[in-house]
């Protein structure tokens, strides 16, 4: 009797926790589906469609204009007329971009509609490029022309002038023929056109061409390992030089006929800038080694291998071929200028040790420039030294 008392008292008990168990998990369930709807409801209220219209100054659309959230990856294009429309977070930040205008960013703050109307960039529209009859607009310029300042020059210990362009403009390929502290540059405007005859491009420092004996590479370096090709623009101190312009195609080089037929190179030279005067000095110091020594046999190895032929001495011909190198640079430069004239005067050092034992660059270089305007500024007479 009390077996089965206790047995039904059992099954009792395992009935209630099992309906206990199950209320648990049904209280879970609903609890975890409530967090999820009310993410989404969160999710969804965080984003926000933002339509407009992009338009330039006479108010007429521009089509394809970027805009973007910044910080991510999400955005759009502006349709034909300028219209657009994105979902963005409340919070976001929106960038709106488009080639020849300033790009704007503007907050969303919850805004649905956000017309923006964007600004000629005149920085970049009225850009003067330095062309072979003189100079033009950028947005004029048919010819093939490329023009790089002192913002985007290569950084660093730079020796000669052909190195700030390396690497930094398109069809341009520049290398060095040898390592030697000085030694030649190639450059090629959009590859090689000659198979006998030289092919780098010709020189103009201020209007002023490069003779063809001079843009050749010539001349001697004496010291080990030296060669005959050096570069023609080591006179040039690279700190002095503002922009350079490269002319590739027949109509931006037609003024130096045949001499341009590989392209041109216009190098224009720092002027006085600042009523009161500014003064420079920018010092730099660098390293040179070589990058993979030959391995070879040692002289215990070179005895063993050829005992006969041992006389006891023990040098490593490289160490005594090869150094690291050590480039100082140093340049000081004043300069005044305002609207009816200007003046600079700049004298830079150089002193570069090749990699190899006796092979050196050594070079000061000492200028000065000036532009004096008269009668009512239409008289311009400049010195250049």
């Amino acid at each position: 009797m009390m077996d089965n008392s206790y047995s039904v008292g059992y099954a009792t008990f395992t009935r209630r926790m099992q309906s206990v168990r199950s209320s648990l998990q049904l209280g879970g369930l609903s609890v975890l589906m409530l967090f999820l709807l009310l993410s989404s409801q969160l999710t969804f209220a965080q984003d926000n469609s933002v339509t407009g219209k992009v338009s330039d100054n006479n108010g007429r659309g521009l089509p394809g204009v970027s805009v973007s959230v910044k910080g991510t990856t999400r955005g759009t294009n502006a349709d034909a007329d300028g219209n657009y429309r994105i979902s963005v977070p409340t919070n976001a930040v929106l960038v709106y971009s488009f080639v020849g205008f300033e790009s704007q960013d503007i907050t969303v703050a919850g805004k649905s509609v956000i017309n923006v109307t964007l600004l000629e960039d005149n920085k970049t529209l009225n850009e003067v490029v330095v062309i072979g009859y003189g100079t033009a607009m950028k947005k004029d310029l048919t010819g093939a022309v490329n023009s790089i300042g002192t913002k985007d020059f290569n950084k660093g210990i730079t020796t000669s002038p052909e190195q700030l362009l390396q690497g930094r403009v398109p069809g341009v390929a520049i290398t060095q023929s040898n390592g030697e502290p000085g030694g030649a540059i190639n450059i090629r405007i959009r590859g090689t056109s000659s198979v006998r005859n030289g092919n780098n491009p010709l020189f103009v420092v201020d209007g002023v061409p490069l003779a063809g004996d001079e843009t050749s590479a010539g001349g001697d370096n004496s010291g080990i390992g030296s060669s005959s090709a050096r570069n023609p623009l080591n006179f040039l101190n690279s700190n002095d030089i503002e922009t350079m312009d490269i002319l590739k195609d027949a109509s931006a080089t037609a003024i130096y006929g045949a001499r341009g037929a590989n392209g041109v190179v216009l190098i224009t030279t720092k002027k006085g800038k600042g009523a009161k005067g500014t003064l420079e000095y920018s010092p730099s110091v660098g390293i040179s080694s070589i990058t993979k020594r030959y391995d070879l046999l040692s002289a215990d190895e070179y005895a063993k291998l050829q005992p006969a032929n041992d006389k006891g001495a023990r040098v490593d011909w490289q160490d005594v071929l090869f150094r690291t190198g050590v480039t100082q640079q140093h340049n000081l430069a004043y300069g005044s200028g305002d609207n009816t004239g200007n003046y600079r005067f700049s004298l830079g050092s150089l002193d570069q040790q090749g990699i190899m034992q006796r092979s050196s660059l050594n070079r000061i270089s000492l200028t000065f420039n000036g532009n004096k305007k008269f009668i009512n500024n239409k008289l311009n007479i400049g010195i250049q030294a």
